[in-house]
């Protein structure tokens, strides 16, 4: 592949394999277009002005920072399951979430005052200070949703290049590539995109050749994207045994995706049968080391983005409300509480698609009454239950012995009956105070439950 001559563009340093195909890049991509002094992006020499005044309100420094933030969010999604165990302070692990507990408060005196000082934080001009339905959904359209338009379009060109990019750096052939992630199921942010890409090799021959040759492969795919043109718009994270991190600047805008890369062999194939699925339910649910079981669990990617893609487009309004909730209402933790876990974002979307399941699966409802919905059922959030059978029999051994040992709340995972997805959380309390608070702001407070949300009024 690196034998190949390619023709550098000078203006933005892309590689092709042709002068044509040089000349073609240069009239759709560069053509009428000038650099903006302040940040080098390309854009049309008449809307400079507009650029201008609409992308540099932030700070370059922000905009690193957010880079960063989401490298470490992305760094804290993927540490221990079962997280709901692990003490907030010292990350010392107990048996029961009840145990933990007990040692927090009278190990670190974490109590109900010290809880509420360290949980709400309010970022300033807050959704929740929106005054009706129409603002919340203003906001939403200036502030969460996700660019459309030629900048979408841009974004969606990039992201496929690069996909394409990670194929060929790959230092062994990929016979089959699956993505997932929020930015894949539809559900990401202005300031949160997430990719997940893994690469399906036979050139590994099992879970245990695969642990061995997995870093020298991440580290070989990461030293061939730097060296690539787009290799000064990558922002590589902490290294990790089974993964690849980074954030990807797009060119059109000040934003960012974070991506996860993550490779292994085909353990199921494009079109499994029902008994190979739960061959690997089995193995899952017997299997101790925790790095095999996150490897073998990648197999089930396409089915976790499928299941949240088949919401209607409402319900993934509704999420991103919520993800920007979680966001933007809880203090930062601190070095007193830095091992403090809130819910992932699939744990979030899962939530969420239940609530609107209680509802009936309306095609169009109010997004206010949907996040009041949440926001309740997270108060009680001991009580959360929540199990789908769309890939697994209830009557299947390995889903009754995951459902009798199974604490709350409790949201199993969909597409694995090994997992349950709330196990990531240290700090539902804290989720239930911050809840409690944002019921209490001026979008919230007067608002009462309509059809088909009346049953809501049971909580």
């Amino acid at each position: 592949m690196w034998a190949l001559k390619y023709y550098k563009c000078e203006s933005c340093g892309s590689d092709f394999v042709s002068c044509k195909a040089l000349k073609y890049h240069f009239r759709q991509k560069h053509f009428g277009k000038v650099h903006c002094e302040k940040c080098g992006q390309e854009v049309l020499r008449e809307r400079l002005e507009d650029h201008s005044k609409s992308l540099h309100d932030r700070s370059t420094m922000e905009t690193h920072k957010l880079n960063w933030e989401n490298l470490e969010e992305r760094n804290i999604k993927s540490l221990a399951a079962e997280i709901s165990k692990t003490c907030r302070m010292c990350a010392r692990h107990f048996g029961t979430v009840l145990s933990r507990e007990n040692h927090e408060i009278q190990e670190h005196h974490f109590t109900a005052s010290k809880r509420a000082q360290m949980s709400t934080g309010f970022s300033p001009r807050n959704m929740l200070e929106c005054k009706s339905p129409q603002e919340l959904q203003r906001f939403a359209d200036k502030n969460i949703r996700p660019a459309s338009g030629p900048l979408s379009t841009a974004c969606v060109a990039e992201t496929g290049a690069l996909f394409k990019l990670i194929q060929d750096c790959f230092p062994v052939p990929a016979s089959r590539v699956i993505q997932g992630g929020s930015y894949i199921k539809g559900t990401d942010t202005q300031g949160c995109s997430e990719i997940d890409i893994v690469l399906f090799s036979d050139v590994f021959a099992g879970v245990n050749h695969c642990k061995q040759q997995l870093r020298e492969g991440l580290d070989a795919l990461r030293e061939n994207l730097e060296q690539t043109s787009h290799g000064h718009r990558i922002l590589v994270g902490k290294r990790t045994p089974l993964s690849l991190r980074f954030n990807f600047l797009c060119t059109e805008g000040l934003h960012s995706h974070s991506f996860e890369i993550m490779a292994y062999y085909d353990v199921l194939g494009p079109a499994p049968s029902t008994d190979l699925k739960l061959h690997l339910y089995r193995k899952l649910y017997l299997c101790n080391d925790r790095d095999v079981a996150q490897l073998c669990a990648l197999a089930l990617l396409p089915y976790q983005v499928d299941f949240v893609k088949a919401s209607v487009v409402r319900v993934k309004e509704l999420i991103r409300l919520m993800i920007h909730w979680f966001k933007t209402s809880f203090a930062k933790s601190t070095e007193e509480n830095k091992f403090r876990r809130l819910p992932s974002s699939y744990t979030v979307e899962l939530l969420t698609i239940h609530i609107w399941e209680l509802a009936g699966k309306p095609l169009v409802f109010s997004l206010v009454q949907g996040m009041r919905a949440v926001l309740k059922l997270l108060v009680r959030y001991a009580e959360i239950d929540v199990v789908w059978h769309r890939h697994y029999h209830p009557k299947s051994p390995i889903f009754v012995k995951a459902n009798q040992k199974h604490t709350r709340p409790f949201i199993l995972d969909p597409v694995n009956p090994t997992v349950n997805v709330c196990d990531t959380c240290n700090a539902w309390d804290e989720v239930a105070l911050v809840a409690t608070h944002s019921l209490s702001k001026p979008l919230l407070s007067r608002v009462s439950a309509e059809p088909p949300w009346l049953f809501t009024n049971n909580w």
